[in-house]
């Protein structure tokens, strides 16, 4: 779906999904896609993309479960506007399994 959307948006969130989570370290992000999504739905994607700072400056940076765990809760109703302040293109750097 990022692919179909150029590599510039992320897709909408299921309706059990109600907060987009994007992390802050690659290290975080590999284990998120390699323990919880492949097998969750046998595969997992990290992604790297950079966000303008007056956008993202209005969410704070959230500890889930350790220092090493941080993220931005990101309201999925806010998503067309992350989406909107993604600059550049979004880049797949790893995939498993």
């Amino acid at each position: 779906m990022i692919q179909q959307a150029g590599m510039r948006a992320f897709p909408p969130r299921l309706p059990d999904q109600p907060i987009f989570y994007p992390v802050l370290s690659e290290d975080y992000a590999i284990k998120i896609a390699r323990d919880w999504n492949v097998p969750a739905s046998g595969a997992g994607f990290v992604t790297r993309f950079e966000v303008e700072r007056k956008f993202i400056a209005k969410y704070d940076v959230q500890e889930a479960g350790g220092r090493a765990h941080l993220e931005y809760w990101i309201p999925a109703k806010h998503l067309d506007d992350f989406n909107a302040a993604i600059v550049g293109q979004i880049e797949v750097v790893g995939s498993f399994p």
